[in-house]
Formats: structure tokens, C-alpha cells, sequence
């Protein structure tokens, strides 16, 4: 009994490693992380982002921002637990994605909440906080999308763009916290916690994977 319920599991764990494999793989993934930004665009040009189309687009880029992070933190679990290798192919283009939707977000902050105008936008930044976290988690993840290529690897070396590339994990902790502060405004804290136990998770299998690798 325990044999044939088994036995489909790995029928599907084969079809969608074959999958993950294929040529088509990466251009799929690629378009389906690409619906988000046609349909926000679609919505602003068609006038289907509400009352306020400005806090639309910034509330929805960010959150698209948190989904992406979680997916790409979620690679490496799923990738050892399924014994996937695969799907580490999708990683580095993932992680663009992040980025991509990163800048529209500071996009429609810049150009919806201050006109461009550099220096309100520095002078903001440093007096409200959670603007000032957001900002940070940005130029984190900057240094990051910039060195996503294989010749940044083999300039740096693999252990200093693995070092570098862990900085990921400080972007988490901040991207949570400017959207804690952000909603603390209107407390509703629901979605903040629903993300913060996500990547609490995602965090924590790593540390428990660091501990039992380097005990004595």
C-alpha cells in the first residue's frame, strides 16, 4: 500500500524534473514572472488601479517585491529537499526579478510621492524611518542584480560572490520591517506577519542547515 502511494509521487517528482530541465523552462518562468508588471501596466493605462492609481502601483510593486524574494529564498529548500538541482537554474533570473520590481517600486515612490525632485526625496528618506529601511534594502539588492552574471563570479571568486550574495538574507529582515512600519500607520499587520513567517521559515531552515553542517 505504502509502495504504490509512493509510486506516483515519484511519477510526478520525475515529470517535473524533466520539466524544470527543458529548453522551454526558463522562458516560461521568465514570462509568467513578467504577468504582474503587463497586468499593472495594463491597469494603469486602462484607469483599473482605483480611487488612488499611485498607492496602487507602490503598494503592488512592493508586495511583488516580497513574492519574489520569498520564491527566490525558497529555492535552495526545495532544491534539497527535492533533490531538484535543477531548479537552481531559475535562481539568478528570479533574483533580477526582485530587483526589477524593486526599482518600479522606488519608481512610483520617486515620481508619484516627490516628483523626482532629488533632494526632497534624500531629505524624506532620511526622516521617515521605514523609508529609510526600504531605501537601504534597495541598495543592498543592488550590488547584488549588478554582479548576477558569470563573469562577476570569476572576478570576485565563487566564496566572495557567495559572501556577497548573502546579503540577501540582511534584505529579508529589512523588506519586513519597512513593511511593518508602513502598515504600522494603519495597523493592519495581518499581511506583514503572513510574510515574516514565510521568510522566518525560509531564514531559519538555513541557520538549522548552517548548525548541524559546522557542529563539533
Amino acid at each position: 500500500m505504502a509502495f504504490a502511494t509512493a509510486q506516483p509521487r515519484v511519477t510526478t517528482l520525475v515529470r517535473v524534473k524533466s520539466v524544470a530541465l527543458s529548453r522551454f523552462a526558463k522562458p516560461l518562468v521568465f514570462g509568467l514572472s513578467l504577468i504582474p508588471f503587463c497586468w499593472l501596466l495594463y491597469a494603469a493605462i486602462a484607469n483599473q488601479l482605483g480611487a488612488n492609481p499611485a498607492e496602487a502601483l507602490s503598494r503592488a510593486t512592493g508586495d511583488w517585491t516580497l513574492r519574489f524574494l520569498c520564491v527566490v529564498l525558497a529555492v535552495t529548500p526545495l532544491r534539497v529537499i527535492t533533490g531538484m538541482s535543477a531548479l537552481a537554474r531559475f535562481r539568478r533570473m528570479l533574483g533580477l526579478f526582485v530587483y526589477f520590481y524593486a526599482v518600479l517600486h522606488l519608481l512610483s515612490y520617486g515620481w508619484f510621492d516627490m516628483g523626482f525632485e532629488l533632494a526632497d526625496m534624500a531629505k524624506d528618506i532620511a526622516k521617515r524611518p521605514f523609508i529609510l529601511v526600504g531605501f537601504s534594502a534597495f541598495m543592498l539588492l543592488t550590488p547584488l542584480a549588478l554582479t548576477s552574471f558569470n563573469r562577476a563570479i570569476k572576478t570576485l571568486g565563487a566564496k566572495r560572490w557567495q559572501r556577497l550574495h548573502q546579503l540577501i538574507y540582511g534584505v529579508a529582515c529589512l523588506a519586513v520591517l519597512h513593511f511593518f512600519w508602513m502598515r504600522a500607520g494603519k495597523n493592519n499587520f495581518a499581511e506583514v506577519y503572513f510574510y515574516a513567517v514565510i521568510l522566518a521559515a525560509l531564514l531559519g531552515w538555513r541557520m538549522f542547515k548552517f548548525v548541524r553542517t559546522n557542529r563539533i
